[in-house]
């Protein structure tokens, strides 16, 4: 069975549906393939940041997608020797959205599926998994499923993530940057409260991120890379116990965590391809280039690659012109604010992360970076730009075909 479209997307994640949802918008014929069943997977980002939400804003959907469950952040805090640390202030941005929605992802990527699906030129296939790449005279022209049904498109976006099996099928090339660390990730529960409590403590040779959902924590334990093996031959109890000296406002809650199927591993990777695209098929998001979970920004950075590739190429695809000429301006519009922010992951790799956790240093007292947050709140500004809009921050560009219904 074959079927032929403007566009496939590969992928169901926040790179494929956005561009799903916009290339639709924009009059192409599109098909997005996602490999699971439904959205609902845990131990996933749950940060909407002002970037992705002022995106919304210019698509008129804001208001609609506020309308789903969800906290909204303006401060990141973190714990540290026993004291609290504002690092960012978000109240300052210049945007409307001054706040990070913390909303689980299955939300976000249900919303724009829901978007998406008013425009008759959008398909979404659940349980599709596409495993090779369809290329005819050195030109790729679409996916091959698992079960070898074949997806023809003029042009395929490899949407599918940090392990993408696309990527590797183009053959194009990756340089490893490198990550000392690995994440595991449970939940612990909670009660509510009156705000949004997200934040993370720097505890005893560790990090522990507690993502706030309500009713429980999502929290994400920072380990040497490799180390997860062995501290699971240590056992549920004594990993209990380290957690709750890591962090001691979770000690209570620790007995909860009754075997390792509740704990989910992680591998952090931080790469980059070299060369995002090749005739008929362009990497976006994870694919493209794996980002650290420092600053939570790989969903809204995925995003943006999404709508820098409409921007540039949906008018054409719709008009029946050919994109492979302008494929490498997606990669040369969106390759220097990766390059940015990756280098400020690093950064904290090297500095913060791995004597804090490879080294398993312990802090005493607040290092002077952080006590300068506290002595001039002014600096707060500057994570929070970074964090909260990123490097070269993209509008919509990309037409409105007017087909909605």
């Amino acid at each position: 069975m074959t079927s032929h479209h403007d566009l496939v997307v590969v992928g169901g994640g926040p790179a494929g549906m956005m561009a799903g949802l916009l290339f639709a918008r924009a009059g192409c014929s599109v098909q997005v393939l996602e490999k699971h069943a439904d959205f609902f997977r845990d131990f996933r980002g749950d940060t909407v940041h002002p970037s992705t939400l002022e995106l919304l804003r210019e698509l008129g959907l804001l208001e609609e997608f506020l309308k789903r469950p969800h906290d909204e952040v303006r401060t990141l805090t973190a714990r540290v020797a026993d004291r609290h640390i504002t690092i960012a202030d978000l109240s300052h941005l210049p945007v409307e959205s001054r706040f990070v929605a913390m909303m689980p992802q299955w939300e976000f990527l249900d919303f724009l599926a829901q978007e998406a699906r008013h425009y008759p030129t959008f398909s979404l296939r659940m349980e599709a998994e596409a495993v090779d790449l369809i290329i005819e005279d050195n030109r790729v022209v679409g996916a091959r499923l698992k079960n070898g049904e074949e997806i023809r498109a003029r042009l395929t976006i490899a949407a599918d993530g940090r392990s993408s099996i696309l990527r590797d099928k183009a053959g194009l090339p990756k340089t490893d940057l490198g990550a000392p660390i690995d994440v595991l990730w449970f939940r612990l529960p909670k009660e509510k409260t009156p705000t949004n409590e997200t934040g993370g403590t720097f505890g005893s040779g560790t990090l522990v991120v507690e993502i706030d959902r309500g009713d429980y924590w999502q929290c994400a334990y920072v380990v040497p890379k490799g180390a997860a093996e062995e501290i699971q031959a240590e056992g549920i109890e004594a990993f209990r116990n380290a957690v709750g000296r890591a962090a001691p406002e979770l000690a209570n809650a620790t007995d909860t965590l009754k075997d390792w199927d509740q704990v989910k591993l992680l591998s952090v990777s931080l790469d980059r391809l070299t060369r995002w695209w090749r005739p008929g098929l362009l990497a976006i998001g994870d694919a493209a280039h794996a980002m650290s979970p420092v600053g939570g920004v790989g969903i809204n950075l995925a995003v943006q690659d999404a709508v820098a590739a409409a921007n540039i190429l949906a008018a054409p695809l719709a008009s029946g012109a050919s994109i492979d000429p302008l494929l490498e301006k997606v990669q040369a519009r969106r390759l220097f604010p990766t390059r940015v922010i990756q280098t400020v992951q690093k950064a904290v790799h090297d500095r913060v992360l791995t004597p804090l956790v490879v080294r398993r240093a312990v802090l005493q007292t607040v290092p002077l970076p952080l006590r300068l947050f506290d002595r001039f709140p002014i600096l707060r500004r500057i994570p929070a730009r970074l964090v909260g809009l990123g490097v070269r921050r993209e509008h919509i560009r990309s037409p409105d075909a007017g087909l909605r219904r």
